[in-house]
């Protein structure tokens, strides 16, 4: 299904205003949260309309499904992010591809990364993903490894370490993911007060849940059905 221009215009101010709200409610400003759109199952025609409407980033969770819409858009403004799990072999097209990875979890990753933006000689910009609740289920360093993690990473010549990435447990109620994302502001603070190392951005909060995450510290929302409808997984 395609999303016509005038209903994206809808979705995505209907995503500022409540950005906008939320923000005011803890003292921040809107300019300081970017809208980033989780476009897995959205094609190119709908993306299209999004950027008409003015919204510039996208997030990406497959390689080939991300290659295939920055293909079809070749001339398009867009910004495109790398928000899903990261195997090491696909590492090389991702640095190639996306101008910030939200997923980086270990080491080993990292140094992937490090190697292979040094064959492009560029630096590839990336947040460390933290698994808060311990899901099995899901990707993300554990907590008690992110200062290590975050340590790692600064010795890396061609890694700009941005900040964190967290995705609480689904839950239909947005007050069930303040903890998660106080505890990530609270993780990313501490870090950047001992290791002396700033970390910006924190990426958290999706269509369920962003107020409360823009309440709590968001830098950077990942809204998928709020601005796209409903899409088959």
């Amino acid at each position: 299904m395609i999303v016509s221009l005038e209903t994206m215009k809808a979705n995505l101010e209907r995503v500022k205003s409540l950005i906008r709200s939320a923000a005011f409610r803890a003292g921040r400003r809107e300019e300081e949260i970017a809208v980033i759109g989780a476009t897995k199952n959205v094609s190119p025609d709908t993306i299209r309309s999004a950027l008409a409407a003015g919204l510039t980033r996208f997030g990406e969770n497959y390689l080939q499904e991300a290659r295939e819409k920055q293909e079809a858009l070749p001339a398009s403004p867009a910004e495109w992010h790398f928000i899903g799990h990261l195997q090491r072999r696909k590492a090389r097209e991702v640095v190639q591809r996306f101008a910030l990875i939200h997923s980086l979890d270990r080491p080993e990753l990292a140094d992937e990364i490090n190697r292979r933006a040094g064959e492009l000689e560029t630096r590839a910009r990336v947040l460390i993903e933290v698994n808060l609740a311990g899901e099995a289920s899901k990707s993300g360093s554990p907590q008690d490894r992110v200062e290590s993690l975050v340590t790692h990473c600064a010795a890396l010549p061609r890694l700009s370490l941005e900040g964190l990435m967290t995705m609480p447990p689904f839950d239909p109620d947005p007050e069930m993911s303040r903890p998660y994302f106080r505890l990530l502001r609270n993780l990313r603070d501490e870090l950047a007060r001992s290791l002396n190392f700033p970390l910006p951005e924190l990426s958290m909060g999706m269509s369920t849940d962003f107020e409360v995450a823009v309440e709590e510290g968001a830098t950077m929302v990942r809204i998928g059905t709020a601005l796209f409808g409903p899409r088959k997984e």
